[in-house]
């Protein structure tokens, strides 16, 4: 076997591989998620519907209006860091409201279910095993807090 097909086999399995990982999360997501929005009074199968399932989070936890906010924001880091230069700047700051927003929305995602920081922490740095305990755990939904 000659270096170049084993390095093209290599490469195979390492993008398989990456492919696995990226599916296994995703399946985890929306079963969790499913569980948490039959929980809050929502249908389930809007888990599977790729942005639409964050838009019903902020809905059962925070303000749909800030989801909206996190949209135009993603979009303009995107459109911003393309140009680059000073304008590329422009894009990191709303990168970095983006990540605002996020981590503020982990935390009332944990408030919503009567828990503090101490989740929200675990929801953001290890978030398929902390959404997974929210939606088979024994937390209750309360509400957006």
């Amino acid at each position: 076997m000659a270096a170049n097909d084993l390095s093209l086999l290599i490469l195979v399995s390492v993008i398989l591989s990456y492919i696995g990982i990226l599916l296994v999360w995703y399946v985890l997501q929306v079963i969790a998620y499913w569980r948490i929005f039959s929980k809050a009074g929502e249908p389930g199968w809007k888990s599977i519907i790729p942005i639409y399932n964050i838009y019903v989070q902020y809905r059962i936890c925070w303000n749909t209006r800030i989801f909206w906010v996190s949209l135009v924001l993603g979009i303009a880091a995107f459109i911003f860091g393309i140009v680059g230069g000073v304008i590329g700047l422009i894009g990191n700051l709303c990168l970095l409201g983006v990540g605002a927003i996020s981590i503020i929305g982990t935390y009332k995602l944990s408030l919503a279910f009567g828990h503090g920081i101490p989740f929200a922490v675990g929801l953001y740095f290890l978030n398929p095993i902390f959404m997974l305990i929210l939606g088979f755990g024994s937390s209750e939904y309360q509400g957006p807090q």
